[in-house]
């Protein structure tokens, strides 16, 4: 059994920060279970260009109000409540209008560290292990 509490991983290698997010990832690769889970804090009034090639993943919003942008410039608004599922690895834009807290599930799991790269991709690290 797993059982880990969120504040025991803030300041570690479990929380990875950008410009416009905190991720702490409270299940990881290493756990087993053929999928990552994290906690991520979108930072007020800003944008994210993501492209998740490599992963799909289900987004639950849980605190904040936002909006998604599809690439082909659809717009769903974003609120407690809303849960969104990147099932075709769908290119979007994020956008914060205040902080926003987001329960993430990633398959494959990440290891880790990963970083949005300059197309906002995840790479895949060790994919075949």
């Amino acid at each position: 059994m797993i059982v880990r509490n969120i504040e025991s991983l803030r300041g570690t290698e479990r929380q990875i920060d950008s410009e416009n997010w905190s991720s702490i990832r409270l299940i990881l690769k290493d756990d087993n279970m053929g999928f990552s889970f994290h906690e991520t804090t979108l930072y007020p009034d800003t944008e994210t260009e993501i492209y998740y090639k490599n992963h799909l993943e289900t987004v639950y919003c849980i605190e904040g109000t936002g909006q998604i942008q599809e690439d082909d410039g659809t717009v769903h608004n974003i609120n407690p409540g809303t849960v969104y599922a990147l099932d075709k690895h769908d290119k979007h834009v994020l956008r914060a209008f205040s902080k926003m807290r987001m329960i993430c599930v990633f398959n494959p799991a990440l290891v880790g560290p990963e970083k949005h790269d300059e197309n906002g991709v995840y790479p895949l690290i060790n994919p075949g292990s």
